[in-house]
């Protein structure tokens, strides 16, 4: 017997009717291991070494998986071709005490559930990509040394569960510089004139703006105060008013793009309000 490993139950099922009796397909169910919920985890001083973790939840799933890989004759790592799937293979050695040079340990990777694809897989396996696994554990290292004191920070300002990553401090940065521009600025009155015009008959109707003065320019910030501005609205009203040029352009409209899993998700949460896990199950 062989032993497939992937990330889904609900891939596991459809994989192993693909490849036949003679493999047996289970689940890890994820990430088997990550950094401890209750502590920093990462070794600031040491290389920025990181401490992970089994959850609770996980070591049903490591023992089973262990006791199955004593019994099997070839073992293929098949979680996600992505930075994710290539550390949970990775993780998944580690937790079991295994070695990557162990000839029947091999990592296979797929990018559809097909026969097809199973197979061509099966027939082509590789070792594990540290690349990937350095990548991953990059990105959740700083997700940590960023989160792990501003997640907190904003359960007491904004609102409680909040997580803060690599991605939201930067939004945070955002909204933190826009609000110190706010703060420092110096506000200054001005005014702007306009006149709504239209045909006799009124069925084309369009506002103009005052752009100049007996030939000299009126900028955005020309009119300081409310003395000026109406004097120049007196001026303006008794004016006859004439269209001198119009000048035509061609507008492009592209259609917004089609939706991902994450836009998708955005979408139906602000126009509908539904939230993640609705919207995956519909």
């Amino acid at each position: 017997m062989n032993l497939v490993i992937v990330e889904s139950p609900a891939k596991a099922k459809t994989i192993e009717k693909y490849l036949g009796k003679d493999f047996k397909v289970l689940a890890s169910y994820g990430h088997i291991r990550d950094l401890p919920k209750k502590e920093l985890g990462v070794d600031v001083a040491n290389n920025y070494q990181p401490t992970y973790e089994i959850p609770a939840d996980s070591k049903k799933t490591i023992t089973l998986l262990r006791k199955e890989w004593d019994k099997a004759k070839e073992i293929y790592l098949a979680t996600d071709l992505d930075r994710e799937g290539e550390a949970i293979s990775w993780h998944l050695l580690e937790a079991l005490k295994l070695d990557d040079k162990d000839p029947k340990v091999k990592r296979i990777t797929f990018s559809e559930i097909t026969g097809t694809a199973l197979k061509h897989a099966v027939a082509h396996p590789r070792k594990i990509d540290m690349n990937l696994v350095d990548a991953q554990q990059a990105r959740r290292v700083l997700d940590r040394l960023v989160g792990y004191k501003l997640s907190p920070l904003l359960w007491k300002k904004v609102k409680s569960g909040l997580s803060a990553g690599r991605v939201q401090s930067v939004a945070v940065r955002l909204v933190v510089e826009r609000e110190r521009e706010i703060k420092a600025f110096n506000p200054e009155e001005f005014w702007i004139l306009a006149v709504i015009l239209s045909q006799k008959n009124e069925e084309l109707k369009f506002k103009a703006f005052l752009v100049e003065e007996d030939g000299k320019p009126i900028k955005k910030m020309d009119i300081k105060n409310e003395k000026d501005a109406k004097r120049l609205e007196k001026t303006l009203s008794g004016a006859k008013y004439k269209v001198l040029s119009l000048d035509k352009n061609d507008a492009a409209r592209n259609p917004s793009a089609p939706f991902t899993t994450s836009t998708l998700q955005m979408e139906s949460s602000r126009k509908l309000g539904i939230s993640v896990k609705q919207t995956m199950m519909l």
